[in-house]
Protein backbone atom coordinates (compact mmCIF):
# COMPACT_ATOMS: atom_id res chain seq x y z
CA UNK A 1 0.00 0.00 0.00
CA UNK A 2 1.39 3.39 -1.04
CA UNK A 3 1.05 5.61 2.03
CA UNK A 4 1.80 8.70 -0.07
CA UNK A 5 -1.56 8.36 -1.82
CA UNK A 6 -3.52 6.69 0.96
CA UNK A 7 -5.96 9.57 1.38
CA UNK A 8 -5.93 10.74 -2.23
CA UNK A 9 -9.42 10.95 -3.72
CA UNK A 10 -8.41 12.10 -7.19
CA UNK A 11 -10.83 10.94 -9.86
CA UNK A 12 -13.57 9.99 -7.40
CA UNK A 13 -17.10 11.34 -7.58
CA UNK A 14 -18.59 12.31 -4.21
CA UNK A 15 -22.22 13.18 -3.47
CA UNK A 16 -22.84 15.27 -0.36
CA UNK A 17 -26.46 15.71 0.68
CA UNK A 18 -27.12 18.63 2.99
CA UNK A 19 -24.00 20.15 1.47
CA UNK A 20 -25.11 23.71 2.16
CA UNK A 21 -25.24 23.29 5.95
CA UNK A 22 -22.29 24.18 8.18
CA UNK A 23 -21.09 20.59 8.59
CA UNK A 24 -22.02 19.38 5.11
CA UNK A 25 -20.35 22.34 3.39
CA UNK A 26 -17.15 21.82 5.36
CA UNK A 27 -17.06 18.12 4.50
CA UNK A 28 -17.68 18.91 0.83
CA UNK A 29 -14.73 21.29 0.83
CA UNK A 30 -12.56 18.67 2.52
CA UNK A 31 -13.43 16.07 -0.10
CA UNK A 32 -12.65 18.52 -2.89
CA UNK A 33 -9.28 19.43 -1.38
CA UNK A 34 -8.45 15.71 -1.30
CA UNK A 35 -9.06 15.55 -5.05
CA UNK A 36 -12.68 14.41 -5.34
CA UNK A 37 -15.19 15.95 -7.70
CA UNK A 38 -18.04 16.92 -5.39
CA UNK A 39 -21.73 17.07 -6.25
CA UNK A 40 -23.58 19.13 -3.66
CA UNK A 41 -27.22 18.18 -3.15
CA UNK A 42 -29.72 20.31 -1.22
CA UNK A 43 -33.15 21.79 -1.77
CA UNK A 44 -32.38 25.45 -2.38
CA UNK A 45 -31.01 26.12 -5.86
CA UNK A 46 -29.24 29.35 -4.92
CA UNK A 47 -27.59 27.82 -1.85
CA UNK A 48 -26.22 24.74 -3.65
CA UNK A 49 -24.91 26.91 -6.47
CA UNK A 50 -23.13 29.20 -4.00
CA UNK A 51 -21.61 26.23 -2.14
CA UNK A 52 -20.30 24.77 -5.40
CA UNK A 53 -18.95 28.16 -6.49
CA UNK A 54 -16.96 28.49 -3.26
CA UNK A 55 -15.28 25.12 -3.86
CA UNK A 56 -14.51 25.94 -7.49
CA UNK A 57 -13.11 29.33 -6.50
CA UNK A 58 -10.82 27.53 -4.04
CA UNK A 59 -9.40 25.41 -6.85
CA UNK A 60 -11.59 22.35 -6.36
CA UNK A 61 -14.21 20.75 -8.60
CA UNK A 62 -17.86 20.91 -7.64
CA UNK A 63 -21.28 20.96 -9.20
CA UNK A 64 -24.67 21.76 -7.72
CA UNK A 65 -27.86 19.72 -7.82
CA UNK A 66 -31.14 20.87 -6.32
CA UNK A 67 -33.03 17.92 -4.81
CA UNK A 68 -34.94 17.02 -1.67
CA UNK A 69 -33.62 13.99 0.23
CA UNK A 70 -37.21 13.04 1.06
CA UNK A 71 -38.30 13.03 -2.59
CA UNK A 72 -37.24 9.70 -4.09
CA UNK A 73 -38.26 10.67 -7.60
CA UNK A 74 -36.18 13.83 -7.37
CA UNK A 75 -33.20 11.83 -6.11
CA UNK A 76 -33.55 9.38 -9.01
CA UNK A 77 -33.49 12.31 -11.41
CA UNK A 78 -30.43 13.74 -9.63
CA UNK A 79 -28.69 10.36 -9.84
CA UNK A 80 -29.37 10.19 -13.58
CA UNK A 81 -27.82 13.62 -14.04
CA UNK A 82 -24.73 12.59 -12.05
CA UNK A 83 -24.32 9.46 -14.14
CA UNK A 84 -24.79 11.40 -17.39
CA UNK A 85 -22.06 13.83 -16.35
CA UNK A 86 -19.63 11.69 -14.38
CA UNK A 87 -20.52 8.08 -15.16
CA UNK A 88 -20.28 6.77 -11.60
CA UNK A 89 -20.77 7.45 -7.87
CA UNK A 90 -17.84 6.61 -5.60
CA UNK A 91 -18.78 8.35 -2.35
CA UNK A 92 -22.07 9.30 -0.71
CA UNK A 93 -22.07 11.47 2.40
CA UNK A 94 -25.53 11.67 3.96
CA UNK A 95 -25.13 14.99 5.75
CA UNK A 96 -28.75 16.12 5.52
CA UNK A 97 -30.39 16.09 8.94
CA UNK A 98 -31.30 18.21 11.91
CA UNK A 99 -33.68 19.03 14.73
CA UNK A 100 -36.33 21.69 15.29
CA UNK A 101 -37.52 23.50 18.42
CA UNK A 102 -41.10 22.22 18.08
CA UNK A 103 -39.82 18.64 18.55
CA UNK A 104 -37.73 19.54 21.60
CA UNK A 105 -38.96 19.22 25.19
CA UNK A 106 -37.98 22.40 27.04
CA UNK A 107 -39.08 23.18 30.64
CA UNK A 108 -41.71 25.91 30.88
CA UNK A 109 -42.12 25.91 27.09
CA UNK A 110 -42.98 22.46 25.70
CA UNK A 111 -43.57 19.32 27.70
CA UNK A 112 -42.82 15.96 26.09
CA UNK A 113 -46.55 15.24 26.37
CA UNK A 114 -47.34 18.28 24.25
CA UNK A 115 -44.91 17.75 21.37
CA UNK A 116 -46.84 17.80 18.11
CA UNK A 117 -46.79 14.59 16.08
CA UNK A 118 -46.05 16.63 12.96
CA UNK A 119 -42.87 18.03 14.51
CA UNK A 120 -41.72 14.60 15.69
CA UNK A 121 -42.40 13.11 12.25
CA UNK A 122 -40.47 15.96 10.60
CA UNK A 123 -37.37 15.10 12.64
CA UNK A 124 -37.69 11.35 12.06
CA UNK A 125 -38.25 11.79 8.34
CA UNK A 126 -35.37 14.20 7.80
CA UNK A 127 -32.81 12.16 9.73
CA UNK A 128 -33.89 8.58 9.01
CA UNK A 129 -35.63 8.68 5.64
CA UNK A 130 -33.30 11.50 4.56
CA UNK A 131 -30.45 9.02 5.03
CA UNK A 132 -32.21 5.89 3.79
CA UNK A 133 -33.60 7.25 0.51
CA UNK A 134 -30.31 8.67 -0.86
CA UNK A 135 -28.64 5.40 0.18
CA UNK A 136 -31.20 3.52 -1.90
CA UNK A 137 -30.84 5.70 -4.96
CA UNK A 138 -27.09 6.34 -5.05
CA UNK A 139 -26.31 3.01 -3.37
CA UNK A 140 -28.00 1.20 -6.25
CA UNK A 141 -25.39 2.64 -8.59
CA UNK A 142 -22.63 1.50 -6.24
CA UNK A 143 -24.13 -2.00 -6.26
CA UNK A 144 -24.19 -1.90 -10.06
CA UNK A 145 -20.57 -0.79 -10.39
CA UNK A 146 -19.35 -3.03 -7.53
CA UNK A 147 -17.67 -0.37 -5.41
CA UNK A 148 -18.36 2.70 -3.33
CA UNK A 149 -18.41 4.19 0.15
CA UNK A 150 -21.37 5.58 2.11
CA UNK A 151 -20.85 7.73 5.20
CA UNK A 152 -23.88 8.63 7.31
CA UNK A 153 -23.90 11.45 9.85
CA UNK A 154 -25.09 10.37 13.27
CA UNK A 155 -24.75 12.16 16.63
CA UNK A 156 -23.56 11.74 20.20
CA UNK A 157 -27.25 11.66 21.08
CA UNK A 158 -27.44 8.26 19.36
CA UNK A 159 -25.30 6.54 22.03
CA UNK A 160 -26.78 8.00 25.20
CA UNK A 161 -30.12 9.79 24.73
CA UNK A 162 -29.72 13.43 25.66
CA UNK A 163 -32.39 15.35 27.53
CA UNK A 164 -34.69 17.60 25.51
CA UNK A 165 -34.01 16.19 21.99
CA UNK A 166 -36.27 13.15 22.17
CA UNK A 167 -37.03 12.73 18.46
CA UNK A 168 -33.54 13.67 17.30
CA UNK A 169 -31.83 11.21 19.65
CA UNK A 170 -34.12 8.37 18.61
CA UNK A 171 -33.70 9.19 14.92
CA UNK A 172 -29.91 9.23 15.13
CA UNK A 173 -29.95 5.90 17.00
CA UNK A 174 -31.91 4.58 14.03
CA UNK A 175 -29.21 5.96 11.70
CA UNK A 176 -26.59 3.93 13.60
CA UNK A 177 -28.67 0.78 13.28
CA UNK A 178 -29.28 1.42 9.58
CA UNK A 179 -25.56 2.02 9.03
CA UNK A 180 -24.69 -1.39 10.39
CA UNK A 181 -27.55 -3.08 8.54
CA UNK A 182 -26.58 -1.52 5.22
CA UNK A 183 -22.89 -2.34 5.70
CA UNK A 184 -23.72 -6.03 6.04
CA UNK A 185 -26.26 -5.95 3.20
CA UNK A 186 -23.91 -4.29 0.73
CA UNK A 187 -20.95 -6.53 1.58
CA UNK A 188 -22.81 -9.83 1.62
CA UNK A 189 -25.45 -9.35 -1.04
CA UNK A 190 -23.66 -7.07 -3.50
CA UNK A 191 -19.92 -6.53 -3.18
CA UNK A 192 -17.48 -6.47 -0.22
CA UNK A 193 -15.84 -3.45 -1.85
CA UNK A 194 -18.90 -1.36 -0.88
CA UNK A 195 -18.42 0.04 2.62
CA UNK A 196 -20.88 1.84 4.90
CA UNK A 197 -19.89 3.72 8.05
CA UNK A 198 -21.03 6.72 10.09
CA UNK A 199 -19.55 9.68 11.93
CA UNK A 200 -21.11 10.77 15.22
CA UNK A 201 -20.27 14.43 15.85
CA UNK A 202 -20.25 15.75 19.36
CA UNK A 203 -21.54 19.24 20.01
CA UNK A 204 -21.12 21.56 17.04
CA UNK A 205 -22.98 24.86 17.02
CA UNK A 206 -25.55 25.04 14.26
CA UNK A 207 -29.02 26.31 13.49
CA UNK A 208 -30.57 23.13 14.90
CA UNK A 209 -29.13 23.48 18.42
CA UNK A 210 -28.05 27.09 18.86
CA UNK A 211 -31.29 27.95 20.65
CA UNK A 212 -30.45 25.36 23.30
CA UNK A 213 -26.79 26.29 23.80
CA UNK A 214 -26.47 30.06 23.32
CA UNK A 215 -28.62 32.71 24.99
CA UNK A 216 -29.97 34.86 22.13
CA UNK A 217 -29.98 38.01 24.24
CA UNK A 218 -26.58 37.87 25.91
CA UNK A 219 -24.74 35.61 23.49
CA UNK A 220 -23.44 33.65 26.47
CA UNK A 221 -23.70 29.92 27.04
CA UNK A 222 -27.00 28.71 28.43
CA UNK A 223 -27.00 26.41 31.44
CA UNK A 224 -27.19 23.49 29.01
CA UNK A 225 -24.28 24.87 27.00
CA UNK A 226 -22.20 25.24 30.15
CA UNK A 227 -23.04 21.67 31.16
CA UNK A 228 -21.95 20.33 27.77
CA UNK A 229 -18.61 22.15 27.86
CA UNK A 230 -18.06 20.90 31.42
CA UNK A 231 -18.61 17.33 30.21
CA UNK A 232 -16.39 17.67 27.14
CA UNK A 233 -12.77 16.96 28.15
CA UNK A 234 -11.44 19.15 25.32
CA UNK A 235 -13.58 21.99 26.77
CA UNK A 236 -14.97 23.42 23.53
CA UNK A 237 -17.60 22.92 20.87
CA UNK A 238 -16.53 21.23 17.68
CA UNK A 239 -15.68 23.21 14.57
CA UNK A 240 -16.93 21.98 11.18
CA UNK A 241 -13.42 21.24 9.89
CA UNK A 242 -12.89 18.87 12.85
CA UNK A 243 -14.93 16.27 10.91
CA UNK A 244 -12.79 16.27 7.79
CA UNK A 245 -10.02 13.97 9.04
CA UNK A 246 -12.42 11.21 10.07
CA UNK A 247 -14.35 11.60 6.82
CA UNK A 248 -11.26 11.37 4.60
CA UNK A 249 -10.14 8.27 6.47
CA UNK A 250 -13.51 6.54 6.05
CA UNK A 251 -13.93 7.30 2.34
CA UNK A 252 -10.32 6.62 1.32
CA UNK A 253 -8.30 3.46 0.83
CA UNK A 254 -6.92 4.01 4.33
CA UNK A 255 -10.15 2.45 5.65
CA UNK A 256 -10.56 -0.22 2.98
CA UNK A 257 -11.17 -2.93 5.64
CA UNK A 258 -13.50 -0.78 7.75
CA UNK A 259 -17.27 -1.11 7.48
CA UNK A 260 -20.24 -0.99 9.83
CA UNK A 261 -18.76 1.35 12.44
CA UNK A 262 -19.78 4.67 13.97
CA UNK A 263 -16.84 6.99 14.69
CA UNK A 264 -17.27 9.57 17.49
CA UNK A 265 -15.77 13.00 16.82
CA UNK A 266 -16.70 14.59 20.09
CA UNK A 267 -13.78 16.01 22.04
CA UNK A 268 -14.01 13.11 24.48
CA UNK A 269 -17.66 13.67 25.44
CA UNK A 270 -18.63 10.00 25.08
CA UNK A 271 -15.65 8.85 27.16
CA UNK A 272 -16.30 11.12 30.15
CA UNK A 273 -18.59 10.01 32.95
CA UNK A 274 -18.63 13.43 34.59
CA UNK A 275 -16.52 12.24 37.53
Amino acid sequence: MNTDTLFDLSGRIAIVTGGTGALGASMARGLARAGATVVIVARTTEAVAAAADRINADGGRATALSADVLDRAGLVEASARVLDTHGRVDILVNAAGGNKPEATAVPDQRSFFDLAPEALEWVFDLNVMGTLLPSQVFGAQMAHQGSGVIVNISSMASFTPLTRVVAYAAAKAAVNNFTQWLAVYMAREHNPAIRVNAIAPGFFLGDQNRFLLIDPTSGELTARGQQIIAHTPMARFGEPDDLIGALLWLVSDAARFVTGIVVPVDGGFNAYSGV
